[in-house]
C-alpha cells in the first residue's frame, strides 16, 4: 500500500530540491539565456555499454549538459539484444517495456514484439535522441583505475558527499578491437551499465572424467549460438539431437528453436525448475512470491505452440538437478544413471555477471568491494558507498528492467547534478544491510541475484522522493492503490 502525505513530499523538497529550484528560478527569462553551472559544462562522464541502459545514462546525462561518452564491444546499440537467436520475443508485455518518453511506435501491435522489432526500437529511441554520435562501437574498456584519494575513512561519499570533488578522476582504458590499439581516456565520473548477461558465461563444473571433455558431440554455450547468422544457427543442429540446459527464457527459445528444424531433445538441469505444469512434472518447488521476489518469473508468450511441441514429442522435458557427460551423450538423475544420447549441447545456464563487475576494476580492493557478499552492495541498486565517482545501473534486476533502468538513471542524474545528497557512507551501509537482509529472508538460495522484485513501485517511489518528486502517480487515492504502474506513469519526472 502507498501511505503519501503532502507534508512529507514538502519536507523531501525543502531538504533536497530547494538550492537547485532557486537555481532554475533565478535564469529563468528565456531557454537561450539558461545556463547550467560550470561544474557540470565540463564534466565528462563514461558509460561502459550501449545496451538499454547505456542509452538510457547517455540520454539524461546530455540532458543536463554533462559529456557522456559510450563504449561498447558490439558493431551496433542494443547489448542483450544485438545477439539473440531468430526466434527470441520480448518476454514482458509491451507496455511495461518500454521508454517512458517514447512510446513503441504504433506499427508494432504483437504484446510480445519481436528480437527485430525490439533492435528497431533501441535504434528509433538512439536517433531521436542523437546518441549515436556518442557511442564508441568496437571499443573493449580493458579496465577502470581510480586515481585520488583513499576511500577507507571516508564519512561521506567521495570524502565530501559531492559527486565531482576536487580530487580525483577515473582513468579508463580502451582498446579498439579494429586496429588493436589502446587509448586511456580520464574522465570525471563512470557509469558501468554491464548488466547481468553476455561475456562471461556460466559454465558447470563436473568431476574429473565427467566433463564435457569425454563427450564425442559439440559443447557450447547459448551466448555462443545466439552470435551465429541464423543459416548457420540451423546448419549448426540441423539433423542432430540436441540437449539443452536451463529452463530459463533462453533455453526455453533455443529448444523451440531446435525443434522447429528437427527433433530436439531438451533437458532442465542445472537451473530449478520454473513452469507450474503438473502434467510435465515440472512443478516447482519454492513458491510463486519468492519467483518475484527473485526475478526468476518467465514468460512464455507461445506458451500454447511450446507445448504444442511437447505434446508432439519434438521437445523432450527432463527434470535433474545435475547432469555429467559420457561419450554419447549426457547423464541425468540422482545417480547419473539415466542416458540421453547428444550430438549437440547447449547450456542456457546464464552468465557470471558478478565477475564482469569485478573484472573490470584495476584496483583488487574496488573488485572484493563488489563480489564481497553474495550480493552486490549497492545504494539503490546502483551506488557502492566506498567506490567513488561511479554508479551502476542495469545490473540489479526487475520485471521491467527498461523503465526501472530509466528511473534510477533520472535519479543518478539528479544526483550528478546536485539536486540531492546521498546520505553518509555509514548510513548507506546500514541501508544495504537491511536490505541485504530482506532478501536473505525473502529468496533463500536466490538472495545472491541482485533484484527489487516484486518492490518495484516501493523502490520508485524512494527514488522520487530523492529527487523531490510526487511518487503518488495515479490520478486519486484509489487508483494508486489498485491500478498498476508502469512506464508512462513517469513520464513527467524530470532529473
Amino acid at each position: 500500500m502507498k501511505i503519501c502525505t503532502n507534508c512529507q513530499i514538502k519536507e523531501d523538497i525543502k531538504d533536497f530540491a530547494l538550492p537547485e529550484i532557486k537555481f532554475k528560478f533565478f535564469f529563468l527569462p528565456t531557454i537561450a539565456e539558461i545556463a547550467l553551472p560550470e561544474i557540470m559544462d565540463k564534466k565528462q562522464v563514461a558509460i561502459v555499454g550501449a545496451g538499454v541502459s547505456g542509452l538510457l545514462a547517455c540520454k539524461y546525462c546530455l540532458s543536463k549538459g554533462f559529456h557522456p561518452i559510450v563504449f561498447d564491444t558490439e558493431p551496433d546499440i542494443g547489448g542483450v539484444w544485438a545477439k539473440t537467436i531468430k526466434t527470441t520475443t520480448l518476454q514482458s508485455p509491451k507496455p511495461f517495456y518500454q521508454f517512458s518518453d517514447f512510446p513503441w511506435p504504433t506499427s508494432v501491435t504483437d504484446v510480445f514484439p519481436t528480437g527485430q522489432q525490439i533492435r528497431d526500437y533501441l535504434r528509433s529511441y538512439a536517433t531521436h535522441f542523437d546518441l549515436i554520435p556518442h557511442i564508441r562501437f568496437h571499443s573493449r574498456v580493458k579496465g577502470i583505475s581510480y586515481d585520488g584519494p583513499s576511500s577507507e575513512t571516508w564519512s561521506l561519499w567521495n570524502g565530501t558527499g559531492e559527486p565531482f570533488p576536487p580530487e580525483g578522476k577515473w582513468n579508463v582504458t580502451v582498446e579498439s578491437i579494429q586496429t588493436a590499439t589502446t587509448q586511456v581516456y580520464t574522465v570525471d565520473f563512470v557509469i558501468l551499465c554491464l548488466g547481468r548477461f553476455k561475456d562471461v558465461p556460466n559454465i558447470p563444473e563436473f568431476p574429473a572424467g565427467k566433463g564435457p571433455e569425454v563427450f564425442r558431440g559439440q559443447v557450447i554455450h547459448s551466448m555462443e549460438y545466439a552470435a551465429m547468422d541464423a543459416k548457420v544457427a540451423e546448419e549448426f543442429v540441423k539433423g542432430k539431437k540436441v540437449v539443452v540446459v536451463g529452463f530459463g527464457k533462453t533455453g526455453l527459445d533455443i529448444a523451440r528453436e531446435c525443434s522447429s528444424i528437427n527433433v530436439s531433445k531438451f533437458v532442465e538441469s542445472h537451473i530449478k525448475r520454473k513452469l507450474p505444469l503438473t502434467k510435465f512434472n515440472i512443478v516447482p518447488q519454492r513458491s510463486f512470491s519468492k519467483d518475484i521476489r527473485s526475478c526468476k518469473i518467465t514468460y512464455l508468450p507461445n506458451q500454447n505452440d511450446f507445448f504444442d511441441e511437447v505434446e508432439k514429442g519434438s521437445i523432450k522435458l527432463k527434470k535433474s538437478q545435475t547432469f555429467s557427460f559420457y561419450n554419447a551423450g549426457i547423464l541425468i538423475g540422482d545417480d547419473h544413471s539415466t542416458q540421453i544420447e547428444a550430438e549437440v549441447v547447449i547450456y542456457a545456464t546464464g552468465f557470471k555477471g558478478v565477475q564482469k563487475l569485478k573484472d573490470i576494476f584495476e584496483s583488487s580492493r574496488f573488485g572484493e568491494f563488489i563480489a564481497g557478499s553474495p550480493r552486490v552492495p549497492l545504494y539503490r541498486e546502483c551506488i557502492h558507498p566506498q567506490i567513488p565517482q561511479l554508479a551502476i545501473i542495469g545490473f540489479s534486476e526487475s520485471l521491467s528492467n527498461l523503465y526501472i533502468s530509466e528511473m534510477r538513471s533520472k535519479w543518478l542524474v539528479a544526483l550528478l547534478e546536485g539536486v540531492f545528497k546521498l546520505p553518509s557512507v555509514k548510513e548507506m551501509q546500514k541501508d544495504i544491510v537491511q536490505w541485504d537482509d530482506y532478501m536473505n529472508q525473502s529468496t533463500g538460495e536466490y538472495h545472491y541475484r541482485s533484484s527489487i522484485g516484486a518492490l518495484e513501485i516501493w523502490y520508485n517511489d524512494q527514488l522520487c522522493k530523492a529527487m523531490g518528486m510526487n511518487p503518488m502517480r495515479k490520478n486519486g487515492p484509489l487508483a494508486n492503490l489498485f491500478e498498476p504502474y508502469g512506464p508512462i506513469d513517469y513520464t513527467k519526472i524530470e532529473a
